[in-house]
């Protein structure tokens, strides 16, 4: 191996946590059950290092190999970064009909087209989604494989999951994609976050959602004696139309864990107390950001529990409705 093949190697599995490192290995096509057993994962970890890069040296690792071991590692734990989603528009007749081999090759030809030192790795899930990984180099410069763009797509539906993707490259990725997917054009979603399978279940509608009724479901009983009949009744009536709006709004069951929802302002300043800034003509602008481990299940808490007023407003609502966490508000609406 090279120097440069070493650092991408030491750099990965330092990157990979201890406990997690035997696991990956043994998916790892590039080491036998033999050269496994030469390892003893009890020792620090700078001592396993240096015994892998040893057993590397003598099996003559390339690149190629070690971008498998990331492949594997990254896709078992994709959060890690941040995940930007996006949506393909305008498909063709022929889109539905896309099957893997088809895609990679159209892909890859896109892509080497655009830019001659690229390196391309792609791998299927056993979810059906579809891995990519790119390292990108130019028309001077061999591809950098220690800051590599992934991007997630599941074939034959029009959305696409990218991390560690640079403005330089991204009109690249996009061109190739849309190409490669028989779409007309890729659009940013606006939604993001660490967690790959959140941003993924809220664009995809892969969660429980509620859709809205006059009929809410029954209270279940609860063996409380009440104190007054007709004030129990108005609670319990508030408390159910409280969980069936918080219900409608966010989804039911176990949520997406989004982390944040951002809000740029744009909008011109109204305060009648503040001349000085309600007459500047040039819109006011400022961000408010909501974050939590778990935004959507603390907003839907937030108004069962009546600590947010009911109904929900538009701009919460819209993170699950709109499946984003992005948005501009202007005077003119989102």
């Amino acid at each position: 191996m090279d120097d440069s093949t070493k650092r991408v190697l030491v750099r990965l599995i330092r990157r990979i946590p201890s406990p997690m490192l035997k696991t990956s290995l043994c998916k790892w096509a590039h080491l036998s059950k033999e050269d496994l057993r030469l390892l003893d994962f009890t020792q620090p970890k700078c001592v396993i290092t240096e015994n892998l890069l040893s057993l590397c040296e003598e099996k003559r690792t390339t690149v190629k190999h070690i971008t498998e071991l990331e492949m594997i590692y990254i896709i078992e734990n994709p959060n890690h970064g941040l995940w930007c989603g996006f949506q393909l528009l305008d498909a063709r007749e022929d889109a539905p009909s896309i099957e893997l081999t088809q895609f990679k090759e159209q892909f890859k030809t896109q892509l080497t087209e655009l830019i001659s030192h690229v390196s391309i790795k792609i791998k299927k899930h056993t979810d059906e989604a579809v891995w990519i990984r790119i390292a990108w180099g130019d028309n001077f410069t061999k591809p950098n494989h220690l800051k590599p763009t992934y991007a997630v797509h599941h074939l034959q539906t029009p959305y696409v999951f990218v991390t560690g993707l640079t403005g330089k490259h991204k009109p690249y990725l996009i061109q190739a994609l849309v190409l490669a997917t028989r779409y007309g054009s890729m659009k940013d979603a606006h939604l993001s976050g660490k967690n790959l399978f959140a941003i993924r279940d809220l664009l995809m509608r892969q969660y429980q959602q509620v859709f809205p009724t006059k009929l809410p479901k029954p209270l279940q009983e609860k063996n409380e004696v009440p104190t007054n009949p007709n004030i129990e009744k108005e609670h319990a009536e508030n408390a159910e139309n409280r969980l069936q709006m918080a219900c409608e709004a966010f989804g039911n069951g176990t949520l997406p864990q989004l982390q944040k929802a951002v809000y740029q302002l744009e909008t011109k300043f109204r305060d009648q107390s503040n001349k000085t800034l309600t007459d500047i003509e040039q819109p006011f602008r400022g961000v408010v950001e909501f974050a939590s481990t778990n935004l959507l299940e603390s907003l839907r808490h937030c108004v069962s529990s009546g600590i947010a007023s009911t109904p929900v407003t538009p701009l919460l609502s819209s993170i699950t409705q709109k499946g984003r966490n992005y948005f501009v508000i202007t005077d003119k609406g989102d």
